[in-house]
């Protein structure tokens, strides 16, 4: 049982469920997603970070604690478009790191994002958006919900508690940064990450990668295609936004 963890922001709520039907569609074994929403961590984890762009900024590393600290777990953010099989990720699980993530190294190419939130520089920025966790390793224990409530953002972005061979590499392909990395006509991104704004929001809805995030949400509504099967972005934001043009 693939089990992978997805944050959950109610502003974004219709990427979170874009994203799991792409992962369900598309995986060739058994899937447990589970939503990372604050809601459903009432008595358990207390947010009081008052930084970040979305609901699920810390909760993500709680992922080993809610494993019981055993076995394998996938988090990924909710901004996301799964293109790949996600047992293809699965199948890269190292025993001997605590972490595999994929090590993106860029400055980024607007700043702001989404809902007109900051979109800063700083080191290991979008390491901890797709986590292969190994949450039975030692040094993820020390992960319970009174450590991660009391560290920064920086500490735990970066992945701090961790020495160097602890943390081990992904292909770029498994997180996938739309605009702020090129499109690419010859080669498929495994997970495309709307790090700047997913489609559904104004201002994103014509930007790479869009039309494929459309083109999900329409398979998952079980709406058709339009006359002849063409894919037309004007079509798709149309049936998202309900509107003509821009």
């Amino acid at each position: 049982m693939i089990r992978l963890f997805v944050g959950h922001d109610p502003r974004e709520a219709v990427a979170f469920n874009v994203f799991a039907h792409s992962v369900i569609t598309r995986a060739s074994e058994p899937v447990a997603i589970t939503p990372l929403a604050l809601n459903t961590l009432q008595g358990l984890y207390t947010e009081e970070h008052t930084d970040g762009s979305n609901a699920f900024i810390y909760s993500r590393f709680l992922v080993p604690y809610l494993c019981g600290f055993d076995g394998w777990a996938i988090f990924a953010d909710g901004d996301m478009l799964c293109q790949e099989d996600i047992a293809e990720l699965w199948a890269h699980r190292d025993e001997s790191c605590a972490v595999q993530v994929a090590m993106h190294h860029y400055k980024t190419a607007e700043s702001t994002k989404y809902l007109g939130s900051p979109n800063e520089d700083y080191p290991r920025k979008n390491w901890s958006s797709v986590i292969l966790w190994n949450c039975g390793h030692p040094m993820n224990r020390i992960l319970t919900p009174e450590f991660v409530a009391k560290q920064t953002g920086a500490y735990l972005h970066r992945f701090s508690w961790l020495v160097g061979e602890d943390i081990k590499h992904l292909n770029l392909l498994w997180n996938w940064l739309a605009i702020e990395y090129p499109y690419m006509t010859k080669v498929k991104p495994c997970i495309v990450h709307y790090t700047l704004g997913t489609p559904c929001f104004d201002g994103y809805n014509r930007r790479d990668y869009a039309e494929e995030w459309y083109l999900e949400l329409a398979d998952m509504l079980g709406v058709p295609q339009e006359a002849g099967g063409e894919k037309n972005i004007d079509w798709l934001t149309d049936l998202w936004l309900n509107t003509e043009g821009d």
